[in-house]
């Protein structure tokens, strides 16, 4: 994401281990995209009813990377995405859930 332009924070790399309501915390009050592979995230927002957290959810096999984020970045480029969403990636479809 960095090499085409993106801005992004790495929790694995700066705040490694720490719990999704703490990662939760930091996306609202940063105002930032939750960008994850961890599905655990859509309970946070469907079951636990987070508020206002948008998340772009991939569900990729290890061979399919290189198609994914090929996927991710062209929806990135062209879609408005209007805040706060629940969007599931794969590299066959994309799933746009407006909260």
């Amino acid at each position: 994401m960095r090499e085409v332009g993106f801005e992004v924070v790495s929790v694995a790399h700066s705040a490694n281990g720490v719990r999704d309501e703490v990662v939760i915390q930091i996306a609202l009050q940063q105002n930032y995209i939750l960008l994850t592979e961890d599905k655990d995230f859509g309970e946070w927002v469907f079951a636990h009813h987070v508020q206002d957290l948008s998340v772009l959810f991939l569900r990729y096999s290890f061979h399919e990377f290189r198609d994914i984020a090929q996927t991710l970045v062209h929806l990135l480029k062209t879609q408005t995405l209007e805040r706060p969403f629940y969007t599931t990636i794969t590299t066959k479809k994309i799933r746009i859930r407006k909260l």
